[in-house]
C-alpha cells in the first residue's frame, strides 16, 4: 500500500523523532538521509526537551517508575498514573531514536542514585513486574549495561500457556496477558537486536506463538475478542496492548528475522486497515491519563500522526508480502 503523498507531506512535517521514521519506513530514503534525521533528535524538538529534564542524578522526576513524592500525594488518587519518571523517559528517548552516547555516564548514575518503589531494588536489577522489567532490559542492553541477569528473569518466569503476567508474581494468576506478554517480547527482541545473545529466542519465539495463536485478537477458551482495549488505538500507548502496536512488533520480527508475515495476522490487519479514514490517517483514540512532559501527538479524534505512521508502515509491510 503506497501512502498518499499528501500524507507523507503531512508526516515528514513533523518533529525529527518522528520523521526520521517517516523517511526509512514508508519514503525509502537512503540511510544517510534518515540518520542524519535521526541525529537531530537529540538537540531539537521533543527528544532535546526530554534530555533538558534529566535530573543531576540520572534519573528524570527524582524517581524509577514514579516521580518523587508520588505515593500518599493528590496524584496518586487521580486517575492513571504520571509518564515522567525515569524508565518512561528511557523508553521514549530510546523509542525516538536517540543514540546512547548521548546520555554519557546516565546508565553508571542510574546503578548509583536509582532504586525501585518496590522493596528499593538496584534499577538495573529489574523488580518484578513483566511490563518494567521489559523496559529495564531494552533500556539497559541500548546504554551498554550487562543485563544479562534479567534476560535470564524471562526465561525463567515464562508461564506454561507461553506468555508472560504481571499479576503472575503476586500469585493472582497462571494465565498469560496480552500486555505483558507483547511488553516482553517487545523488549526482548530489542535486547537480542542490540546485543547479539540469543539465550532468550525460544522464549521470545514462545510469547509471540501465544499471541498469533490467539491470532492478536481473540481468547482461546471462546474465541472471542479478549476485550476493547485491541481496538483502542492510541499514541503513546505507554503499555498497553492493541492490534497496532501489536502489529508493529511483529513487523519489526519479520524484518529482523527475515521471514515472512504469519498468515494469523491478518485478523488484525484487518481490523488496522478499516480504522484507516479515507484521507489516509488514523484517529487519536481516548489518552492515557496521567501527568507528560509535554504533548507529542494530537488530542483524542484528530488525525495522529505516529498512528498514521504505525498504520501506514504495518499495511506496506503487509501488502507488500509475496502472492498478496
Amino acid at each position: 500500500m503506497a501512502t498518499d503523498p499528501v500524507v507523507l507531506d503531512w508526516l515528514l512535517d513533523s518533529d525529527p523523532a518522528l520523521r526520521w521514521q517517516v523517511e526509512r519506513d514508508l519514503v525509502g530514503a537512503a540511510p544517510e538521509v534518515w540518520k542524519a534525521t535521526r541525529a537531530r533528535v537529540a538537540t531539537e524538538g521533543f527528544g532535546a526537551a526530554l534530555l533538558a529534564e534529566q535530573d543531576d542524578d540520572g534519573q528524570w522526576a527524582g524517581g524509577a517508575f514514579f516521580p518523587a513524592g508520588f505515593f500518599g500525594s493528590a496524584e496518586s488518587e487521580q486517575p492513571g498514573q504520571p509518564w515522567v519518571a525515569t524508565t518512561w523517559a528511557l523508553k521514549d528517548l530510546r523509542d525516538w531514536g536517540v543514540e546512547p552516547s548521548v546520555l554519557g555516564d546516565t546508565a553508571d548514575r542510574l546503578a548509583a542514585n536509582s532504586r525501585w518503589e518496590y522493596e528499593d531494588l538496584p534499577y538495573w536489577g529489574g523488580e518484578v513486574d513483566v511490563c518494567i522489567n521489559s523496559f529495564t532490559l531494552a533500556s539497559g542492553a541500548w546504554l551498554g549495561v550487562d543485563v544479562t541477569a534479567l534476560a535470564d528473569w524471562f526465561v525463567e518466569h515464562r508461564l506454561e500457556d507461553g506468555g508472560w503476567n504481571c499479576e503472575a508474581e503476586e500469585g493472582d494468576s497462571t494465565r498469560s496477558s496480552f500486555h505483558s506478554t507483547l511488553n516482553a517480547v517487545r523488549g526482548l527482541l530489542v535486547y537480542e537486536r542490540i546485543t547479539g545473545d540469543l539465550r532468550t529466542v525460544d522464549a521470545r519465539h514462545g510469547g509471540e506463538e501465544y499471541l498469533l495463536s490467539r491470532r492478536l485478537l481473540y481468547r482461546a477458551t471462546t474465541g472471542e475478542r479478549v476485550g476493547a482495549f485491541v481496538s483502542h488505538f492510541v499514541s503513546p500507548s505507554r503499555y498497553r496492548y492493541s492490534a497496532l502496536a501489536a502489529l508493529d512488533h511483529f513487523r519489526d520480527v519479520a524484518l529482523h528475522e527475515g521471514i515472512a508475515p504469519d498468515e494469523r495476522l491478518s485478523d488484525a490487519i484487518g481490523l488496522v486497515r478499516s480504522a484507516r479514514r479515507p484521507d489516509g490517517t488514523w484517529l487519536q483514540g481516548a489518552r492515557l491519563p496521567g501527568r507528560t512532559w509535554f504533548d507529542i501527538d494530537v488530542p483524542e479524534g484528530a488525525p495522529s500522526p505516529w498512528l498514521t505512521l504505525s498504520g501506514a508502515r504495518i499495511l506496506s509491510w503487509w501488502d507488500g508480502r509475496p502472492n498478496s
